[in-house]
C-alpha cells in the first residue's frame, strides 16, 4: 500500500489524517518500526490506532501508561494467590520442592499484560502505548527491550520471543522529555490541531448527513476558540461532540439561539475557568464571525 493509497484507506475509516502523519504511519509499516506521536491531547494521536487496527482487521491492544507504572502491570505477573492455592494442596497431598516450584512457575500461572499479550499474538495486533510520557523513566527501561527485540524475559521461564512482530504506536503529551534511547528506536511525527479545511473534512466525515453550513459555522467557532486564552484547549473529540449536541438540539445556524449555544459550550469547555472566560457575549461575537 502506497503512502497516497493508506491515506485515502484512513479516510475511509473515518480518520482524515494530513500529508506528514500519513507518511510517518507508512513508514511506520514499511519498516516495521515503533512510531511516536507527539502533541497536545485531542488532536487524534490515540485514535489513529484504532483506526489502524480497524483498518488492518486485526486486535488493538492498548496500554494506558500513568506514574508509577512497573513491569507487574504492563508486561507480566504471576498469579500469586492461585500460586498459594496449588502450593497448600501439594502440601496437603504431600508434595513438595522443585516439582511445585516448577508447576507454580509455569504458564498456567502466568498473567499476560499488555507488551506481553501483544508479542504473543498470532495475527499482528496494533499495540498502543498511550501517554508513555506519564509513565517514570525507569519504565522506558522496561520499553526498550520490547522494542528494541521484541522479546520479553522472564526469570523463571526464560526470554520469550514475539510470535509475530506487532505495529507499535506510543503517544506523548509533552509532559515530560522522553529519553534519548527510546526516541533512537521510535519514528517520531508531531500531531497538531488541524486547520480549518481538515477539520471540516473530519467533521462531514464523522457527522454524515450535516448541514454544510452549519458544519462551516462548527469549525470556524471552534478554531476561533482554540485561539482565546484558555485553560484547556478544545480538541477534535470536543469538536464533534458540540456538533453531534447541535445537531441533536435541532440548531441549523450557531447565531440563531444564543442560550442554545452557551448551553453546548459544556462539550467544548471542560473546567469552570474556561467556561467562566465565554460568556454570552464572547461566545456571540465568535459565532458571529464564524458565521
Amino acid at each position: 500500500m502506497t503512502h497516497g493509497e493508506l491515506k485515502q484507506a484512513l479516510a475511509d475509516w473515518g480518520y482524515v489524517a494530513g500529508d506528514d502523519l500519513a507518511m510517518a504511519v507508512h513508514l511506520a509499516l514499511t519498516l516495521g518500526r515503533p512510531l511516536l506521536l507527539e502533541g497536545a491531547a485531542g488532536v487524534g494521536k490515540t485514535d489513529i490506532a484504532r483506526v489502524l487496527a480497524e483498518l488492518r482487521d486485526t486486535r488493538l491492544i492498548r496500554l494506558q501508561c500513568y506514574e508509577g507504572l512497573d513491569a507487574s502491570q504492563a508486561i507480566y505477573e504471576w498469579n500469586y494467590q492461585r500460586q498459594l492455592l496449588t502450593i497448600r494442596a501439594a502440601a496437603e497431598d504431600g508434595q513438595t520442592g522443585l516439582a511445585v516450584e516448577e508447576r507454580i512457575f509455569s504458564e498456567d500461572f502466568l498473567l499476560q499484560r499488555p507488551l506481553l499479550q501483544a508479542i504473543r499474538q498470532e495475527q499482528p495486533p496494533v499495540l498502543l502505548i498511550d501517554e508513555i510520557d506519564r509513565a517514570d523513566e525507569e519504565f522506558e527501561a522496561y520499553l526498550l527491550e520490547v522494542l528494541s527485540e521484541y522479546q520479553i524475559t522472564v526469570p523463571e521461564l526464560g526470554t520469550i520471543e514475539a510470535v509475530t512482530k506487532p505495529v507499535v504506536i506510543l503517544t506523548a503529551n509533552g509532559t515530560r522529555d522522553l529519553s534519548d534511547a527510546l526516541r533512537r528506536r521510535c519514528l517520531y511525527a508531531h500531531v497538531d490541531y488541524p486547520d480549518a479545511a481538515s477539520e471540516l473534512a473530519i467533521l462531514q466525515t464523522r457527522c454524515r448527513g450535516i448541514d454544510a453550513r452549519l458544519a462551516q459555522q462548527i469549525v470556524g467557532f471552534v478554531q476561533a476558540l482554540r485561539r482565546e486564552d484558555l485553560e484547556k484547549t478544545p480538541g477534535i473529540a470536543e469538536m464533534l461532540d458540540f456538533a453531534a449536541a447541535l445537531m441533536g438540539l435541532g440548531l441549523s445556524d450557531l447565531a440563531a439561539d444564543p442560550a442554545i449555544l452557551q448551553a453546548t459550550l459544556v462539550t467544548l469547555l471542560k473546567t469552570q475557568s474556561d467556561q467562566a472566560a465565554i460568556p454570552t457575549e464572547v461566545a456571540q461575537r465568535l459565532a458571529g464571525r464564524a458565521a
